[in-house]
């Protein structure tokens, strides 16, 4: 019935076993009788042992010739840590076969290295052994659950374990939970040891505030080792069925995931059809040949927002259809190199309540790259990228544009501090196409070829175009530290200085396109960068200088970091003349914002960040980030973080943001997990995610309740519900990569105690 299941435990393998048969056998009890190299009886607290295996009972006989054992009253069989008890067994030695009457056993599973065992428990009228690690049970049950606690249980006529092949086959069987039945299924099959096996998955319930109530059942095809096949029909209250197929292969250099999904008659959406499509797969030869492929279709702009289930699916915009191929390779002793080529183009999905003209980016078909760094050549290193790239575009400006940039640079490196001066020249030649053109009616006789009002058409960029620039920068920082004390504990503190300088002309670039190119992110990173603009169709004008300096609290034992506060600026020596749109203003102040961040632990179960940009011309916060995280212990986290943008950065309004999770034990076995994340803006709900969870010895369940913004108008609610049975399997539909994406240092109830220690701290550079 249920496909991957987790099962009791695989025995030895037939080779163990041979050596384990070599042992010598000993009998012991308080009186013993028989003929040497024929019968042994053994009376009172007798015992036989052999290697892994042990019986105990009242009476015991021993045939030697056959190798087989007789025991009655209070039998105890235990062999590779399974135990069983009962009034009567006989067993052969020899080939594993045997009958044991009226037994109580328990089954350890025996999962991958680092993984605890899970046992399992039950009783049947007889246990037969069928040889090493086979087993038919009659009339019988099973749990994982301690003896006690019939919580759940799988009752069946006939059930088979066969742990030489990690197969477990069930007849006339029903799962109960609570005593009620709740699956009756008169056969089914389902793996031992969380293998691998073809069959039905457990199903998935939930209701959405798009489909409404909807159930899917998978079947799992174990086609071969290294691929298998998925097969789901998801039937949705409001829309009708949905059959979704997921393909998945592995290779030794490569692997690869195909789904696909269709909706032949979507209720909700007037008849329509409406499908999905995606397929992923990665190469890798030792690291020196790469590959990859990313398609993705689907049949409306609307698909994701009406039919997924997650807030990372629904926002996606921007569906990428592309491959790549990379060699990697070694250029003399201290030289490497890196070529690429790839070929990418995008689907867009369209809000339907807020489109955006021209929303499609250009297309790579193809993108060439090549990469090179040779280092310490007489103590400089040499390094260069080149690009050929033919962006096209169904409506805009098309063109070639390639680029070559290569580099000289001379590290300076002591304990204590570090000097780089690098000087390179960036020569880039674009060769355009499908050129539009644009009206012009001038207005002087600087156009001497019309008349003075006269209009024309006449294209908007030239054919060709080519740039050189030379970019001088130096990068320097000094590292210093000394002994201290701070939060109650020694420490190391440190201060390190860091200026960038950077030197670049100007050339006008108002006559090229913008293909891939926009304003970088002002943060951290980008001011020890020397262009402002991402991508390559416009490089900054600048003579500039960043400074910065960081200050670390370090553990001296470990040198673990306790605490880090930076603060930074960037100054400009000269107006900024590169805009990336003619019409831009150009920035005419001589110093950038500031930047500054704080974090750290605070105590042991305390966290915290700070980050900020801050307009010091005109007294306001361009942007702030606040966030602190409690850990007391395992199963107890509470996360707090508030993050604004201001409308610079936003382009449209600003952006403020309250988000609050947590995961809390609520009253004895319940617990409470939940997110908030609400605009103050908008005065509306971005992300909502709470429920319970329900954690007793041998069982869990979840009530989750979802609600994430779609649109500016439009929301989409889910209700997740789960049973999970431990060591067995789970019913119902899954909340918890939800859980795990929502809530920072969600762990699960019924996870091992050995996962969840008390006072995890979190990296908040991670």
């Amino acid at each position: 019935m249920y496909a991957q299941g987790q099962g009791l435990r695989p025995q030895s393998s037939s080779e163990q076993r041979s050596k384990t048969r070599a042992l010598p056998i000993t009998l012991d009890a308080d009186r013993i009788e028989g003929v040497a190299g024929k019968d042994t009886t053994a009376q009172g607290n007798a015992s036989l042992r052999q290697g892994d295996l042990s019986i105990r009972a009242d009476s015991l006989t021993y045939h030697e010739e056959s190798e087989d054992v007789e025991a009655r009253g209070n039998v105890l069989f235990k062999r590779n840590g399974d135990t069983l008890k009962g009034p009567a067994l006989k067993y052969s030695i020899r080939d594993a076969t045997g009958l044991f009457e009226k037994p109580d056993f328990t089954f350890t599973q025996r999962p991958k290295t680092g993984q605890p065992p899970i046992s399992a428990r039950g009783q049947a009228e007889t246990i037969e052994f069928l040889g090493d690690g086979q087993y038919r049970i009659k009339d019988g049950f099973f749990t994982s659950c301690k003896p006690g606690d019939d919580s759940w249980l799988v009752k069946a006529d006939e059930l088979e374990l066969d742990f030489t092949r990690d197969v477990g086959t069930a007849r006339g069987a029903s799962l109960y939970f609570e005593g009620l039945s709740i699956i009756p299924a008169p056969s089914f099959d389902f793996s031992l040891n969380n293998q691998r096996k073809s069959g039905f998955l457990p199903p998935s319930i939930g209701v959405t505030g798009k489909s409404g109530p909807e159930v899917a059942i998978p079947y799992y095809l174990n086609l071969a080792p290294n691929y298998d096949l998925t097969l789901t029909p998801r039937y949705m209250e409001k829309r009708g069925l949905q059959v979704a197929e997921q393909f998945r292969y592995l290779q030794k250099d490569y692997k690869g995931d195909f789904s696909a999904e269709v909706l032949p008659n979507d209720r909700a959406a007037d008849g329509d059809r409406r499908s999905a499509m995606s397929l992923t797969g990665s190469y890798n030869r030792d690291g020196t040949v790469l590959g990859g492929l990313n398609l993705n279709k689907v049949s409306d702009d609307s698909y994701f927002r009406d039919l997924a289930t997650r807030i990372n699916i629904t926002s996606t915009t921007n569906l990428p259809r592309e491959g790549f191929l990379t060699y990697n390779g070694k250029w003399w002793d201290t030289g490497s190199y890196s070529a690429t080529a790839r070929v990418q183009r995008f689907q867009v999905l369209q809000d339907p309540d807020n489109p955006i003209p021209n929303p499609i980016p250009y297309g790579r078909t193809p993108q060439l790259t090549l990469s090179t760094l040779r280092q310490d050549i007489g103590g400089f290193d040499f390094g260069s990228s080149a690009e050929f790239v033919d962006f096209t575009h169904p409506s805009l400006v098309n063109g070639k544009r390639s680029t070559l940039y290569p580099s000289l640079s001379l590290p300076l490196i002591t304990p204590g501090s570090f000097l780089t001066p690098k000087v390179g020249v960036h020569y880039t030649y674009y060769s355009l196409y499908d050129i539009p053109t644009i009206q012009v009616t001038p207005t002087s006789t600087a156009f001497p070829v019309l008349p003075i009002g006269a209009t024309s058409n006449v294209p908007a960029f030239p054919n060709w175009i080519s740039r050189t620039l030379p970019i001088f920068s130096v990068d320097s920082g000094l590292i210093y530290e000394r002994e201290t004390h701070a939060l109650g504990q020694a420490v190391v503190q440190t201060l390190e200085p860091r200026f960038y300088y950077v030197n670049i002309p100007f050339r006008d670039q108002n006559q090229i396109p913008l293909f891939d190119t926009a304003i970088a992110d002002f943060n951290y990173a980008q001011i020890f960068s020397e262009n402002m603009f991402s991508g390559g169709d416009r490089i900054n004008d600048a003579r500039q200088l960043t400074a910065a300096v960081t200050s670390r609290l370090l553990l001296p034992s470990n040198g673990q970091e306790v605490l880090r506060g930076t603060f930074g600026q960037r100054y400009y020596f000269r107006d900024q003349r590169v805009t990336l749109n003619p019409n831009d203003v150009p920035r005419t102040y001589n110093a950038s914002n500031w930047l500054a961040a704080l974090s750290g632990r605070v105590s042991q179960h305390w966290t915290f960040e700070g980050a900020t940009e801050y307009d010091q011309r005109d007294y306001r916060t361009e942007r702030l980030t606040l966030a602190a995280r409690y850990r007391p212990e395992g199963l107890k986290a509470l996360n707090l973080s508030y993050r604004y943008l201001s409308g610079d950065i936003t382009t449209t309004a600003p952006l403020k943001q309250v988000d609050l999770s947590a995961q809390w034990p609520i009253a004895g076995r319940w617990y409470g997990v939940g997110r908030f994340n609400y605009s103050l803006v908008d005065s509306r709900i971005v992300e909502g995610i709470g429920g319970l969870e329900y954690g007793a010895d041998c069982w869990t369940s979840r009530i989750i309740m979802q609600r994430f913004a779609l649109t500016a108008g439009t929301s989409s609610s889910s209700v997740f519900l789960q049973l999970e049975l431990n060591g067995f399997s789970a019913l119902g539909s899954n909340p918890l990569e939800a859980l795990k994406r929502n809530i920072p240092g969600y762990q699960r109830i019924n996870a091992p105690s050995a996962d969840r220690k008390p006072g995890d701290s979190f990296d908040f550079y991670d």
